[in-house]
């Protein structure tokens, strides 16, 4: 008896300071998509980080889209395909088509990168079931609304093998491959 009262509270009190389990996305398309989007945007965002400002203005040659416009491109369509197949516009009045053309300071597009992440997360989160397999209209066909968010993955992930060849180009290992 006398080593319970010792080891009983020692248990509780190492059960208590264990983590709690991490929370699970939901199951099917929506988890699914969560996850992809999110380790994408991850990706993203670190490689914007560990870029020099300074390379910011940097193109692989005339006509080509610079560093920071790459960016602001995923960040532009991540408004974009809510806004015109989901029916859901950008919060607040923002203008990403404006800003895709005109931000350059990598503050301001890591900052646009993080409002889309949010703005798309936010997009998800409203939709019903019944939404996501809802019809809708892309690129003139008809698609469920799921596969816009697939499209905008795919959109996203093209730039992002872009992105990792421009960072190399100027020496930069992505972060997470160190």
């Amino acid at each position: 008896m006398r080593k319970l009262r010792v080891l009983l509270p020692l248990l509780l009190l190492a059960l208590a300071a264990a983590p709690a389990p991490a929370q699970q996305p939901p199951p099917g398309f929506r988890g699914e998509f969560l996850r992809q989007f999110g380790n994408s945007m991850y990706k993203f965002i670190e490689l914007a980080e560990a870029i020099p400002e300074d390379r910011y203005a940097w193109s692989p040659g005339e006509g080509v889209m610079p560093v920071a416009r790459v960016y602001a491109h995923v960040a532009r369509y991540n408004y974009y395909y809510p806004a015109t197949s989901l029916g859901v516009p950008a919060p607040g009045g923002e203008d990403a088509e404006s800003l895709e053309q005109t931000i350059t300071a990598k503050a301001d597009v890591v900052d646009f990168l993080r409002r889309s992440r949010e703005h798309v997360r936010q997009t998800l989160a409203g939709m019903t079931d019944e939404q996501l397999a809802a019809p809708t209209r892309l690129y003139g066909r008809d698609v469920p609304q799921w596969a816009v968010l697939l499209q905008l993955l795919a959109h996203m992930n093209e730039h992002l093998g872009q992105s990792i060849a421009y960072a190399r180009m100027n020496g930069v290992v992505p972060p997470w491959s160190q």
